[in-house]
């Protein structure tokens, strides 16, 4: 319990005795709060009142849930943003020196192969290069990934949509530019899937929930807008866990390609499924903790999760307004940096955006940069250790002196709380309609529970909870002073949380396998808005090994 309250009402005990009568009191004139009520929702949130503060609150009390009620009448949509908005940026920040601007690997030595299914697990540089020559066209590209994705689509469950008809007229047009000289960018002409909670015109967007199973918002995604702009070929949607929580959805459950009998983890569960399998190029996902990370981990794939605020999520569903991000999902690092350099940027419809240049060079010098590793998470006795290992005296061969570094000594797991407190609100409608039901998994730690708990996060916490989190970024700065970027177990310790709190971007990438064969990785860590040089460290890092050039055999 929390030591005794003295002459302050907490916000959040009227949430809480709004949700115990709100429905069946509603505004009654009767309606008195008594001492019982109040102990026992105080109990809730472990505060302790005397009885003639109890004694007092009863008009406050009657009068803040009728302001509940009148709220509750106003329908608010997922993409209405909060006019209180995440700012991730520490005091005293230096805004990147870098002018835009990415080059890439030569391209000249690849070969194009006597069958065009043997192009299936060709990155994007390879691809690009073959549809700029003529070697290929977008066309025979997109069948053949249509073709493999209704092949596999049946034991992955990883589609939700096929956008055939949007994808031909899409690859017919990039083929018309291809034989007018016109390249719009490296993407032209390459197929790709998105994670099915991206508004897409004339297509349904369900969320991977059955409450939206039907849904259609006809309007196209800020970063499908950038995709189409880049001459991208969208050919599928692709599933995530209900709502953006694990792997679960609607029509099953999405599996990992090295081994179906298990589920490709969440939430972009069917982009990273897809991308393992070679049945698309790319693919978009999103995260708001660990769902870009954690299937690429498991399914061996290379990831971004790049810094909050970096790339428009208009048009996208909103789970956790200050902490949701958006990025690709790739067969290698220089993959990510191709698709980020054509999604990130401005947009006047989303206010949280932030205007920094992005630049990569496949050439990074290990030498010359200050490098962290988490020295005590490395330490531990968790699932990688052996391959996390082995990786740490990779990068020192290539030249790294590792810096042992250790987080913030911030009460990191406590505060997500916040991410909980937004994904209540978020789908507050869902709560009080009692759709709820409806979602595939209902279990304690499945989200219809977590956000009927989130009723009872009083607003004193959240905002005290955003304060340590005001603290956190502070300190991380001061961190990142010392380093460049630093290596992490991507499982293991605080890290995952923690950096989702700050906003700082990430790079995961395959680094071994397990002993049931399965992938492992390894993440690096950059500084805000330094997504070029993560991305440069862990093309370095795959070019001296081969854990990205393996795919699961049955695919």
């Amino acid at each position: 319990m929390y030591k005794k309250h003295k002459k302050v009402i907490s916000i959040s005990l009227l949430i809480i005795l709004s949700f115990f009568t709100g429905f069946a009191f509603n505004s009654d004139d009767g309606l008195k709060f008594t001492r019982q009520m109040i102990t026992e929702a105080g109990n809730l949130i472990g505060l302790e009142f005397t009885n003639t503060e109890k004694d007092s609150m009863g008009v406050l009390l009657k009068e803040q849930l009728e302001y509940y009620q009148t709220i509750r009448k106003t329908k608010l949509k997922n993409g209405v943003v909060p006019a209180v908005s995440f700012n991730p940026i520490p005091v005293g920040f230096n805004e990147p020196e870098k002018e835009s601007g990415i080059t890439l690997s030569d391209y000249s030595d690849v070969k194009m192969q006597v069958k065009t299914d043997d192009l299936a697990y060709y990155s994007i540089g390879k691809l690009s290069y073959l549809l700029k020559n003529k070697k290929v066209t977008s066309l025979q590209l997109t069948k053949l990934y249509l073709s493999r994705l209704k092949k596999y689509n049946p034991v992955l469950h990883c589609v939700v949509t096929f956008t055939e008809q949007l994808a031909l007229e899409q690859a017919k047009k990039a083929d018309e530019n291809f034989a007018k000289g016109i390249i719009l960018s490296p993407l032209q002409g390459i197929p790709y899937g998105i994670k099915d909670l991206f508004a897409t015109k004339k297509y349904k967007t369900t969320w991977g929930a059955m409450p939206y199973k039907e849904q259609i918002i006809n309007e196209d995604a800020e970063v499908i807008k950038k995709l189409t702009k880049a001459g991208a070929v969208l050919v599928a949607k692709l599933t995530m866990g209900a709502l953006a929580m694990g792997d679960y959805w609607f029509g099953g459950r999405t599996r990992n390609p090295w081994d179906t009998s298990k589920g490709s983890s969440g939430s972009s569960a069917g982009p990273a499924s897809a991308v393992s399998a070679g049945l698309v190029p790319f693919a978009i996902g999103t995260e708001t903790w660990g769902s870009i990370v954690s299937p690429s981990t498991v399914c061996g794939v290379s990831g971004l999760r790049p810094t909050y605020g970096r790339i428009s999520r208009t048009g996208a569903m909103a789970l956790s307004w200050s902490m949701d991000k958006i990025g690709p999902i790739c067969r290698n690092a220089e993959d990510l940096a191709i698709v980020f350099n054509s999604i990130y940027g401005d947009d006047p419809k989303d206010q949280t955006l932030f205007d920094y240049p992005f630049a990569y060079s496949p050439k990074i010098d290990f030498n010359k940069m200050k490098i962290g590793y988490l020295k005590s998470d490395f330490e531990n006795d968790y699932d990688f250790k052996n391959q996390d290992s082995l990786t740490l005296n990779t990068l020192r061969k290539l030249g790294a002196e590792l810096i042992p570094i250790e987080l913030p000594n911030l009460p990191v797991n406590a505060i997500q709380i916040i991410l909980t407190a937004e994904a209540g609100a978020a789908f507050n409608d869902l709560t009080l309609s009692g759709k709820d039901d409806l979602l595939t998994r209902q279990g304690k730690n499945a989200w219809p529970n977590i956000f009927r708990a989130s009723r009872f996060i009083p607003a004193v916490e959240y905002v005290n909870a955003n304060r340590i989190r005001y603290q956190l970024i502070q300190e991380m700065n001061e961190l990142m002073k010392k380093v460049n970027f630093y290596i992490a177990p991507s499982w293991e310790g605080d890290d995952l949380l923690l950096t989702n709190l700050t906003g700082h971007p990430s790079v995961v990438v395959p680094n071994g396998f397990s002993k049931k064969g399965t992938p492992t990785s390894i993440s690096f860590i950059g500084r805000l808005f330094d997504e070029g040089t993560i991305i440069s460290a862990a093309r370095v890092f795959q070019a001296t090994t081969d854990f990205h050039l393996k795919h699961p055999k049955d695919f």
